[in-house]
Parts: C-alpha cells; structure tokens; sequence
C-alpha cells in the first residue's frame, strides 16, 4: 500500500513539473512567435529542453527526466526534432553576448 502511496504522490510531482514546463514552453512561444525544441539527455542532472523560437531567439529548460521533458512539450504543443541539425540551428539568431562568451571561451 505505501509503495501506491508513493507512486502517486511521484506522478502528481512529475505532473506538476511537466504543468510547470509547458507554461515556460508557452510563454518562451508567445514571446518568440512561435518555438520548436529538441531534447537531449544531460546525465544525472535530467533532461535539457532547447527551444527555439521562429524570430530565431533561443533558449533552454531542463526537466528531471526525459518523461517528463516529453510531456511537458506534449502539453506545450512543441514541435520536437530528433536532433539538433543544421537546419534547426541555423534558425538560431546569437548576439554580442553569446560572441564574447565563446570568445572567452578560448582565451
């Protein structure tokens, strides 16, 4: 019985994190005209949701797991790519601060 207890109480907190994320995914739209994503595994730390919007900004959001990334973008109505090819990431649009980023990077 305290195996069920416990289940639920995880489903409810995954459901909450995923309710969570897809409103960040729609406002992250909203203020982009629109987004698609891709997901990838970051090890232990879960899974990084990166977004990018259709004026080119971008950005990112990690959920615990990738169950819980997919049914965030689910809720979201987030169009996902396998992977983040060439023609997804020519879509991204960086500024001055991610230049001087990688810049520094190498220095």
């Amino acid at each position: 019985m305290a195996d069920t207890t416990a289940d639920t109480a995880d489903t409810k907190k995954q459901d909450r994190k995923a309710a969570k994320l897809a409103k960040q995914i729609g406002a992250f739209a909203a203020r982009h005209g629109g987004a698609e994503g891709q997901l990838a595994h970051i090890g232990q730390a879960g899974t990084r949701i990166v977004l990018v919007g259709t004026d080119g900004g971008w950005g990112d959001l990690v959920a615990p797991t990738y169950a819980v990334a997919e049914q965030a973008a689910e809720k979201a109505g987030l169009t996902l790519h396998e992977e983040f090819d060439g023609e997804l990431a020519a879509r991204v649009k960086t500024g001055p601060y991610e230049w001087s980023r990688m810049a520094g990077i190498q220095l």
